[in-house]
């Protein structure tokens, strides 16, 4: 099967505002590969390191409510 990477990278920013603590943090138990691609994309700080969580980017930040509202939001709420 051909996968969308964009698609999947949308969705892992989208949970990304799921598990965020605080501001700009959040859990970084997703897929490394997708985490890597978003680090690229100036998404998220370099998950590569003992912390469990990982930074957002100021643009990642929004970027991640934007798609988490549009993947997982109730319309007419």
């Amino acid at each position: 099967m051909d996968i969308d990477e964009q698609k999947i990278d949308e969705a892992v920013l989208a949970l990304l505002y799921l598990t965020r603590c605080g501001d700009a943090r959040a859990w970084k138990g997703h897929n490394w590969d997708a985490m890597d691609r978003l680090h690229e994309k100036g998404m998220i700080d370099d998950p590569k390191s003992k912390a469990k969580s990982v930074w957002l980017t100021e643009e990642g930040a929004a970027e991640s409510e934007r798609l988490f509202r549009k993947l997982f939001g109730k319309f007419g709420t």
